[in-house]
């Protein structure tokens, strides 16, 4: 793996990436779906500063509008000795925490689509790529203006979110970069954004949530159709080779991905984060992390005996089954009908 520069106090990361650059002078040809994929992927993107109503204000002390039930320190000797002005806080900043990680991984996809379109060999897997491209810069934006105009607070990258960024940039096989982002980093994503879209009341950080979402589901086709045309070709090693890297990834997500730094910054004890990391609520978020990793990797053929394991010790080997198809055509019905939620208020507003 490469080397992963720490620049931080400047506000930059670098990562070595010895990458090689290919070219791919079979124009005319591609796989169907993938080329299908790469023309929904043009006709289907938006601007952010007009799809998404900024003017909508937020409630500062709790900002996507949870019920308190899923702040983990709730009905502890800890929150019960706090006013309502220190529970806001705490309110305010899981959720800065948390959509920062989003911003942060969001640009972490950004760099991996643009080295995808790089080094990918296929030239209709370099056009949907490109696409891609330009919609991960539009999430960064528009959770970088939520997070500075909105809740006003962000957090750094989380380190482990960072080693895993890492490991995914810095290998030299395209298919690593599928791997870390297309399958681990955005389906962990995906199951965050799910929940502020399906259970959060705040319309704003539903909307955001929904429109990514929409999005990311065409991600998601593209790692799968990709990798399960390229893995039936892998040696039983290089596949081996390829599982390990899942398995380890899903462990160090799973368990450090705990946002301790929060806990940290309110000037919490240190037993709070222990606390957090055995708590209930936790431990149901975490394994509700993986609905969409599981059937993915199962769908693309890492399923060997490795995975299965892992995924048994964590409990959530009940997702294989999960229907893929049908989540993302939910993930775009759910963004459309925001837009056909909008749409109506704004007929409303200019008739009265």
């Amino acid at each position: 793996m490469g080397s992963m520069t720490d620049q931080l106090g400047s506000g930059h990361l670098g990562i070595d990436s010895p990458a090689t650059t290919i070219f791919d002078f079979g124009y005319t040809e591609g796989r169907e779906q993938l080329l299908r994929l790469y023309d929904k992927g043009t006709r289907k993107q938006w601007i952010g500063s007009d799809r998404i109503d900024w003017t909508l204000e937020i409630d500062p002390d709790n900002p996507v509008g949870w019920s308190d039930e899923v702040i983990p320190i709730v009905d502890t000797p800890w929150w019960d000795e706090m006013d309502d002005a220190r529970r806001g806080e705490v309110r305010r900043h899981v959720e800065a925490w948390r959509f920062s990680q989003f911003m942060h991984g969001e640009q972490g996809a950004l760099m991996c689509a643009a080295k995808i379109v790089q080094t990918v060999p296929d030239i209709d897997s370099k056009f949907y790529a490109a696409t891609q491209v330009i919609d991960e810069a539009r999430h960064v934006e528009v959770y970088s203006r939520y997070l500075h105009d909105k809740i006003q607070l962000e957090y750094p990258m989380n380190t482990h979110l960072g080693s895993l960024l890492n490991d995914t940039i810095s290998d030299a096989r395209w298919d690593f970069t599928y791997l870390g982002m297309q399958v681990i980093i955005e389906g962990l994503a995906l199951a965050a954004f799910g929940t502020i879209r399906n259970l959060a009341t705040d319309p704003l950080a539903r909307a955001i949530n929904a429109y990514v979402m929409q999005d990311e589901a065409r991600h998601v086709t593209f790692g799968r159709l990709a990798l399960r045309d390229f893995y039936p070709e892998l040696t039983d090693a290089e596949r081996d080779e390829r599982e390990e890297f899942c398995v380890d990834a899903c462990y160090l997500m799973r368990d450090r991905f705990l946002g301790e730094e929060v806990w940290e910054r309110l000037g919490l004890p240190a037993e709070v984060g222990e606390y957090v990391e055995h708590s209930e609520i936790m431990r149901s978020f975490r394994s509700l992390l993986f609905m969409r990793i599981v059937p993915i990797l199962k769908d693309i053929g890492l399923w060997g005996p490795r995975i299965q394991r892992a995924f048994t010790d964590m409990g959530v080997m009940a997702f294989a089954e999960t229907d893929l198809d049908a989540e993302m055509t939910n993930d775009e019905r759910a963004a459309e009908e925001f837009d056909a939620q909008m749409a109506h208020v704004e007929t409303v507003a200019a008739s009265s």
